[in-house]
């Protein structure tokens, strides 16, 4: 007989206690909260584009119609365009509510109560959230001292129950790059193994390619970062044809909604605009890593994402990301194993790097 009282003696119990995904501070929730108005923050915590989404997103979704009828279930033109863009296969590609929604949608197609599933740590935190949901155990495996991978640790992290191994490439939140040659390593054990380049278009390094070629190879990706559509939620994922088919079959009907469906073929038809913006966002994260090597009681980590970690050297994170928010500037900071005492800062514009180091230079350490 179960101990607990009410409703709750009929909620799954691995759920009872579980913790909700951490998610970034919206700005109208601050209202009063800081020292400058609300639309003056800066906001730097969750790796979004500051340029925004293409002008030819706002002007589309200004003058389409048909708000009032359902999006193609089957996203046939979707996954067309997404094939034109990847160079891969419409067969291949399956789109989903922000990259998230692949990620859930792929564990949820392996890993059933009890299985495991392989995490590099530190790492994404929807990983946890997802293998969480589906009743699964997270097995983390240490990345090392560079935050780079341990190959032979991940193999012999490899048991009877382990359904997926899960490798963020660049990794979030350290920004660090594995090579071709280690994912392709872990992808030869035959266990099935998907990389997450959510941060593909600012380092240039994919294994898209090569999925046809393995059964057990799968990658996903999103429009949030490098389109400036994070609002909109639209994420995809590129796999081999036999899961392809399964995840079509057991994603939410209509899971794309046609406000995000007209985003993404404007966005695919002004490439050079978003790609300036991400250049841009290069340029500017090599300069915030050079000013923040700068700040004595700070150690930036280099990053091939749109974001760079922090190791804060003097005080506390914690009181740090609370100053920075007291003065406009939202960043994020951490409590887990590895990442004590770490903040993460998004790359912003110019004008944000150059008020985040003056911050950082009013505050005493």
């Amino acid at each position: 007989m179960s101990k607990r009282a009410g409703i709750e003696r009929f909620i799954r119990s691995d759920l009872a206690a579980f913790t909700s995904y951490p998610a970034s501070t919206s700005p109208e929730t601050l209202e009063g909260k800081t020292d400058v108005p609300v639309e003056s923050i800066i906001k730097l915590d969750a790796n979004e584009n500051p340029y925004g989404c293409s002008p030819r997103v706002r002007q589309a979704l200004a003058a389409y119609p048909h708000f009032n009828i359902y999006p193609d279930n089957g996203q046939a033109i979707l996954r067309k365009s997404l094939a034109g863009y990847t160079g891969i296969d419409a067969k291949q590609i399956v789109a989903g509510n922000g990259g998230d929604q692949i990620i859930d949608l792929v564990l949820r197609l392996f890993v059933a109560p009890g299985d495991e599933v392989i995490n590099c740590t530190p790492s994404f935190v929807m990983y946890r959230f997802a293998t969480g949901v589906c009743g699964g155990t997270l097995v983390e495996v240490p990345r090392g001292e560079d935050f780079a991978i341990k190959l032979n640790e991940v193999k012999a992290a490899i048991g009877e129950k382990t359904k997926i191994i899960l490798l963020a490439n660049p990794n979030n939140p350290t920004g660090t790059i594995t090579s071709r040659r280690d994912i392709l390593e872990i992808v030869d054990t035959g266990i099935p193994v998907l990389v997450d380049e959510a941060y593909y278009e600012f380092s240039g390094e994919t294994v898209a390619p090569l999925v046809g070629k393995y059964e057990n190879l799968m990658v996903a990706r999103t429009f949030s970062k490098w389109a400036g559509l994070a609002g909109l939620r639209v994420g995809y994922g590129i796999f081999p044809p036999k899961i392809a088919n399964y995840l079509l079959k057991i994603k939410p009907p209509y899971n794309v909604n046609v406000a995000a469906l007209v985003a993404v073929q404007e966005s695919l038809k002004d490439i050079d605009y978003l790609m300036a913006s991400v250049k841009a966002i290069i340029a500017e994260r090599e300069r915030l890593f050079r000013e923040l090597k700068k700040i004595k009681w700070l150690k930036p980590l280099p990053s091939q994402a749109n974001f760079m970690l922090c190791s804060v050297l003097s005080g506390e994170a914690s009181q740090l990301q609370q100053k920075l928010r007291d003065k406009g500037i939202l960043v994020r900071y951490f409590d887990r194993p590895r990442l004590k005492n770490c903040i993460r800062i998004s790359v912003g514009k110019p004008e944000h790097t150059d008020a985040l180091i003056k911050a950082l230079q009013e505050i005493e350490r």
